[in-house]
């Protein structure tokens, strides 16, 4: 079965929980946001706008898409990801990067981690999360991120799903030794270079003593308004016989919510089918 979510732009000129209240009632599974707190334009904090619109629906999911590593500490994270899993009813798919605006790093004085630091400290931070989730003091002397016997409590009440998006090929290695989804845009991401990237994922996985068949297969994409629904369908269609179960549309163009709602009553049915 494929899941479907639906991109809700942080600009301060969408309403969030409108937007998301639509989505819901359309059918869609999650919603989702970038992480992108510099910029000129006007516009919502991920996690403040995500909490926003979980506390004003009732079943949809949410999920940054993806969070940006070195904005936070991670243990914060850890903390932030329980409570709002917790208050939301277990509604949450925590997503995570390594963090690809250098800009945004400079602006906000955060130091620019280096390629190979960008990937490492995604993996030290699925770690140290996962860790402070589920040991009871968590002592972690990782690299880059840390911790010392700091318990976390209360426990996630189920196994939170943490879905990364990654490119290169040791972030792909990651990606199937510790995650449980892997999300990348498409375009990012060539379609024709999707099956050498999942393969590599898999080998990650097995080498890890991980069933490759664990792991959520899930793709941004775009979908801007002058493409007929037929066309989009089809697309979709190709997506998930490659084995893409889950799609997150980002919806382009002027008439943003009447793209969002067209989207689930003459596509989505279509591709479900």
């Amino acid at each position: 079965m494929t899941i479907f979510g639906i991109d809700i732009p942080a600009s301060t000129t969408v309403d969030p929980v409108a937007a998301a209240r639509a989505a819901e009632d359309l059918g869609y599974d999650f919603v989702s946001t970038s992480d992108h707190p510099s910029g000129t334009d006007p516009s919502n904090e991920t996690w403040t706008m995500l909490t926003w619109m979980a506390a004003h629906t009732s079943r949809i999911g949410v999920m940054p898409r993806v969070l940006g590593v070195p904005y936070r500490n991670p243990a914060m994270v850890a903390k932030m990801a329980e409570t709002l899993d917790r208050l939301s009813g277990g509604r949450l798919i925590l997503g995570l990067g390594g963090g690809a605006s250098d800009e945004e790093f400079r602006a906000f004085g955060i130091a620019v981690p280096s390629p190979r630091d960008k990937v490492d400290g995604l993996a030290e931070a699925i770690e140290l999360v996962r860790g402070l989730w589920t040991e009871p003091a968590l002592t972690y002397p990782g690299r880059l991120h840390h911790a010392v016997a700091a318990p976390l409590e209360p426990k996630p009440a189920r196994r939170i799903p943490i879905w990364v998006g990654t490119f290169g090929p040791r972030a792909l290695a990651v990606t199937g030794r510790l995650a449980d989804g892997w999300m990348p845009s498409l375009g990012y991401a060539p379609l024709d270079e999707l099956p050498r990237m999942r393969d590599r994922i898999a080998a990650a996985a097995e080498s890890a003593g991980r069933d490759p068949g664990d792991i959520t297969y899930a793709l941004n994409v775009e979908v801007p308004a002058d493409e007929t629904p037929e066309r989009v369908a089809e697309r979709l269609c190709g997506l998930t016989r490659m084995g893409f179960t889950v799609l997150n549309l980002k919806p382009s163009g002027p008439s943003r919510d009447e793209l969002v709602e067209r989207l689930a009553r003459e596509v989505l049915p279509a591709v479900k089918e």
